[in-house]
């Protein structure tokens, strides 16, 4: 499937596929690595290449709570004295090591950016900003660490750490989140970048299907684009399914389709997918603009703003925006009147004509829709299935008085730990006693 769904992301107006790394995926067993079939990373990073795409690589090797055990190998949590993502010698040790695995597995293959690879950017960590407060200062000495860590790799090619805010130099501190608009890197020799712009969310076993109205995803894109905005990721872009027991929690479901502009199968989901690559189009349209200087900003009235890209002084791009959630508005700008519906962004390439609105429909912007008549061949197979037995089944139970940890006792060979016991009614026993002896 590969291929298919790289080629709707770049129909779609993507330049970059992001994608994690699974420590528990390549390295199975301890010191015993798999890098084949569908975890053929190698093959994975040219197949975007060949389709004249770039790659982020989030190494991590810390992936997310929606992936089991958050990504990493279960025979690590059975190493003594280990303590995972703080200052702790034996699980930097193992992490270094995995890291320098996949970093010197992409320089064989030539597949960094300075190699004329696709590889533009590298991740350590993920979102550890979150948790660094519970460590103390072990956490702190652990993010340098990490930092130092991923320098010394020798990519040669940047480095980030999402959700970090005290990411060191030259580590890229990277915002996640629905909105990244008033982010702002830690330093200002770095660039600003949003590497999770979540197009809906994970689904939960007990909850409502998650949804984002697609007008609502492009106003982000374009408000981070018009503060001056330099890479945006879609989180998801495709989420696919999470096969097998690969799910993690909360209550992660099997599907992580998270209302993304490809869905759970590989299919174009509208009006989401077009309506963001006609907004990709509009964007491109500024790019000279948008890397010729910063933006300059210009007060329209209450909630309401234009932020400019001036190549010359007469030669410049606009983005327009209404940030009001509930009134809509009309504007001057640069002696045009222009309407903006309330939540929204107008993009000017020329800054005169607008191309894109974000809350239209796609038919009442520039550009036109067009629907994609590629031919899919899918090799057949086999479906396949796993019996699972409800309740207690095997010979390996075993006598314990109180509840178990679960990794512990499962060995994660199992999600399920399955508890029986036996009670008398001592109000019963008595009673008969007492019965017999009257007898």
């Amino acid at each position: 499937m590969w291929p298919e769904i790289i080629r709707l992301s770049k129909e779609g107006g993507l330049d970059v596929i992001e994608t994690y790394v699974f420590w528990n995926n390549h390295e199975p067993e301890r010191g015993q690595y798999y890098f084949e079939g569908r975890f053929d990373l190698v093959k994975f990073v040219k197949t975007v290449q060949e389709a004249g795409l770039l790659v982020h690589l989030r190494i991590g090797p810390y992936a997310c709570a929606e992936w089991n055990y958050g990504g990493f190998p279960m025979w690590l949590h059975f190493l003594p004295g280990i303590q995972f993502r703080t200052n702790n010698a034996i699980f930097k040790n193992e992490m270094k090591r995995f890291l320098a695995k996949v970093v010197n597995l992409m320089k064989e293959e030539r597949l960094f950016a300075s190699q004329g690879g696709p590889i533009i950017l590298a991740q350590v960590e993920n979102e550890y900003g979150n948790v660094e407060s519970s460590y103390g200062q072990p956490g702190e000495l652990y993010v340098q660490w990490a930092a130092k860590t991923a320098v010394s790799l020798n990519t040669t090619v940047p480095w980030v750490m999402c959700a970090q805010g005290d990411a060191p130099d030259p580590i890229i501190n990277t915002c996640n989140g629905f909105y990244c608009d008033q982010f702002t890197p830690n330093s200002p020799s770095k660039p600003k970048m949003w590497t999770e712009n979540y197009s809906g969310w994970f689904l939960s076993f007990g909850y409502p299907i998650p949804y984002r109205p697609v007008e609502d995803l492009a106003f982000s894109v374009a408000r981070f684009f018009e503060y001056g905005g330099t890479f945006q990721n879609y989180y998801m872009y495709f989420g696919g399914t999470n096969f097998g027991r690969t799910a993690g929690g909360p209550l992660v479901a099997t599907s992580y389709d998270y209302d993304a502009p490809i869905d759970e199968y590989g299919f174009i989901r509208q009006p989401k997918w077009g309506h963001l690559r006609d907004l990709h189009k509009a964007i491109k349209l500024c790019e000279e603009y948008l890397i010729s200087s910063d933006p300059t900003l210009e007060k329209l009235g209450r909630n309401l703003e234009a932020h400019v890209y001036y190549k010359s002084s007469n030669s410049c791009a606009a983005f327009l925006a209404n940030f009001d959630s509930i009134s809509d508005a009309r504007v001057t700008f640069k002696g045009n009147e222009y309407f903006l519906p309330a939540w929204s962004v107008s993009i000017l390439p020329d800054c005169k004509n607008v191309v894109f609105n974000t809350a239209k429909h796609p038919a009442e912007n520039a550009f036109t829709r067009s629907t994609s008549t590629h031919e899919v061949s899918l090799a057949t197979s086999d479906w396949s299935w796993y019996q699972e037995y409800v309740g207690i089944w095997g010979t390996n139970s075993f006598t314990k008085s109180g509840l178990l940890e679960q990794i512990n006792t499962t060995k994660d060979t199992s999600d399920f730990l399955w508890y029986s016991t036996r009670y008398v009614n001592q109000a019963v026993i008595l009673e008969k006693l007492s019965n017999r002896n009257k007898w």
